[in-house]
């Protein structure tokens, strides 16, 4: 039973088709290895067995008749606490959020996955209204990195990025307003993608407005491109959602990179200051690219760090979340997420809009990069996992988490999709993550650069042992 939690996605409808397991034994596994890692990680804030091993009975009955629901039917599959799920609360990591109520939406990608027969089998962690690149809450305490229990699983997707990497659940929905999905799949050794915005239908809107993005939190590229298919549908509640697709993810993973320009900045510019070992990891991984037959130069984008821009678009947000709280219910929030809401409040219609000139300045600049170059390749993060429970590295002199992730925010600013794949670890054993970055509803470039990676060997990190 513990060798189904070691399969993809795309290797249990296998097996599920040929009648080597069922669906109620692979969720059955799973549910049991959710339990094992929980003590060790905080991984999730709900697991619902029951209902899990009743849609997976569901399931299996589908695939003896032959007719399975959808791409996914039986798969286990988590979902962050961010994302509606009908019948039970989205507690958003807040103990300002009453879990009364009635909860009878799901969130678009929540119902995709549904209506192809994934099976539910859980919510897992986030920081309070997913603010921070770390993850931890008043309310569900602190997620571990599965390689190392006293660093952070990074977020604020970290308990998606944890689960996945543990084996508790092949698939993971997170979301990504600055960098959720990519940093936490870099310090736990996943896949992660940030497809472009809207590709991935959101409802409700976010408060943090058109940063945040719905992405797969995989082991690898194949099952993000299999997930992307099945979420990637238009919803009508969400009007700023993209038509359908061109066709099929999964189909667009072949092809190599041969002949591929890649640009490689390992610094932005000198802008970064990377860690020795992760910039090795990464440059090898580049150099493997080249190897492959991409036309591999190394070039910087041309554009200053945009992190006060940011912060507005990012504080304005948080303000505007918690701006109907009441002087007690605003006493139960993270601290940190206080403090940056009060920032948020202070800021006027002329700074945001001054924030937006910033933001549409930048991508018309990776707008102009992307003509001379198909993918931009950087570090996703300059470091690997530090301590856990802090948002900063200690001594590392950053205020806010986005003193340490300057490689992801930028791209939420330009809505571009971007994903991170693990090429390797540093000397302590803890995983370290490349960056890459396509134009505008260029996914299929995203996944067809990392699917190369992991066909050459190059990508993908022994799994942490628990």
């Amino acid at each position: 039973m513990s060798e189904l939690t070691e399969l993809t996605a795309v290797q249990l409808v296998d097996g599920y088709r040929k009648g080597e397991f069922s669906p109620v034994e692979a969720t059955r596994a799973v549910l049991e290895r959710a339990e094992h890692v929980q003590t060790a990680v905080n991984a999730f804030v709900r697991l619902d067995a029951e209902e899990a091993l009743a849609r997976a009975g569901e399931s299996e009955a589908r695939w003896r008749r032959g007719e399975p629901a959808g791409l996914l039917d039986g798969v286990p599959v988590t979902v962050k606490d961010i994302l509606l799920q009908r019948g039970h609360p989205t507690l958003r990591g807040s103990r300002t959020v009453d879990p009364g109520g009635r909860w009878e939406e799901d969130a678009p990608s929540v119902a995709r996955l549904r209506e192809h027969g994934a099976v539910l089998v859980g919510k897992t962690t986030t920081p309070e209204f997913g603010w921070k690149g770390v993850t931890d809450s008043p309310l569900s305490g602190v997620t571990r990195n599965p390689y190392d229990f006293s660093r952070t699983a990074g977020g604020s997707s970290g308990g998606s990025a944890a689960a996945v990497a543990l084996g508790a659940g092949p698939l993971s929905l997170g979301t990504d307003g600055g960098g959720s999905v990519r940093i936490p799949a870099a310090l736990c050794g996943i896949f992660g993608l940030k497809p472009t915005y809207g590709r991935v239908p959101l409802y409700p809107a976010s408060a943090f407005g058109t940063l945040s993005h719905v992405g797969p939190m995989t082991r690898d590229a194949t099952d993000a491109a299999l997930l992307l298919d099945v979420i990637s549908g238009p919803d009508a509640r969400d009007w700023s959602a993209l038509g359908p697709a061109a066709g099929s993810f999964v189909d667009a993973l072949e092809g190599g990179v041969r002949g591929l320009r890649v640009a490689y900045s390992p610094s932005l510019g000198g802008q970064v200051a990377v860690r020795p070992a992760v910039a090795a990891v990464v440059r090898g991984a580049v150099e493997r690219l080249a190897g492959l037959g991409a036309y591999v130069a190394e070039d910087d984008p041309d554009f200053t760090d945009p992190v006060d821009a940011f912060h507005t678009l990012w504080f304005s947000g948080a303000a505007r979340v918690t701006q109907r709280l009441g002087p007690h219910q605003r006493e139960l929030l993270d601290p940190g997420l206080r403090e940056i809401c009060a920032r948020g409040a202070r800021f006027g219609a002329l700074d945001y809009l001054a924030a937006v000139d910033v933001r549409m300045e930048l991508g018309r600049r990776m707008g102009r990069f992307h003509q001379s170059y198909d993918v931009l390749v950087t570090p996703t993060l300059p470091l690997t996992a530090f301590e856990a429970g802090a948002e900063v590295p200690a001594r590392s002199g950053h205020r806010r988490w986005t003193g340490w992730t300057p490689f992801t925010y930028p791209f939420n600013m330009t809505q571009q999709p971007a994903a991170t794949v693990p090429v390797g670890v540093d000397g302590d054993g803890l995983p370290v993550g490349l960056q890459i970055v396509a134009a505008r509803h260029r996914d299929d470039l995203v996944l067809r650069t990392a699917q190369t990676l992991y066909e050459a060997g190059v990508a993908g990190v022994a799994a942490p042992v628990l």
